[in-house]
């Protein structure tokens, strides 16, 4: 007789299973963002640098208009290919909208915004030094 752990086991992805169901995730999200005239999109790889997720994009749409149909167009792409419901916020407003799908957090700006938050910045500058690494220069 099985455990409760042994079958859930059982019905676990294997590494490279994931590993490969992220990377169609991430291509459906810049299909659907290339398909919908997204602009200046920046995919960012947040393995080993945050929990959040795997991977962040970043995305701009031209007006608010724009990014409320990038946003419903790459709703509708997850939904049509599995991978569930994400979580949306900032889609009345428009200026910022973030699409938590999981393993992937998409975000989608007018540019003003996308400039005055500057998320490239944070996620792309590169490791400082650890203080070791001060105190033996």
């Amino acid at each position: 007789m099985r455990t409760a752990f042994q079958k859930k086991a059982d019905k676990a992805p294997s590494t490279a299973g994931a590993r490969a169901s992220q990377s169609h995730a991430l291509d459906i999200v810049l299909a659907s963002l290339e398909d919908s005239k997204a602009e200046d999109i920046v995919p960012i790889d947040l393995q080993g640098k945050s929990s959040l997720g795997d991977h962040m994009v970043i995305a701009s749409g031209r007006s608010h208009r724009h990014v409320a149909a990038i946003a419903d167009h790459l709703l509708k792409a997850l939904k049509d290919a599995g991978l569930g419901a994400p979580r949306i916020e900032g889609l009345a407003g428009a200026d910022w909208v973030l699409i938590d799908s999981g393993d992937i957090i998409i975000h989608i700006f007018r540019p003003e915004v996308r400039e005055f938050y500057n998320l490239e910045k944070m996620w792309l500058t590169p490791d400082l030094p650890d203080q070791d690494d001060e105190t033996r220069h």
